[in-house]
């Protein structure tokens, strides 16, 4: 087992996920379920860790659900022509 540094997640539970690109919003998300899974994180950090997971988990949920609802949004016509409606989403 490694005795690298313990650092706390780049966010605390109390900050807002929201603005995070998907992107970033995961690669976060994936650094601290690999911190817990190694399984050398204080119980206090691995509690931090654990809320801000769920945090940005919750957001890429959100922002997921957003991009289908896009996606089933996009129709073709008859004529086999793609055309998108504008989406409406009061969240």
């Amino acid at each position: 087992m490694t005795n690298a540094p313990h650092t706390a997640p780049s966010g605390t539970a109390a900050d807002t996920v929201d603005g995070l690109p998907f992107e970033q919003a995961l690669a976060e998300l994936e650094q601290i379920v690999s911190r817990l899974e190694r399984g050398d994180v204080p119980l206090d950090e691995s509690i931090a860790f654990f809320e801000r997971g769920e945090q940005l988990k919750k957001h890429c949920d959100a922002l997921l659900k957003k991009a289908e609802a896009r996606i089933e949004k996009i129709s073709v016509s008859a004529a086999g022509e793609a055309s998108a409606a504008p989406l409406d989403i009061d969240e």
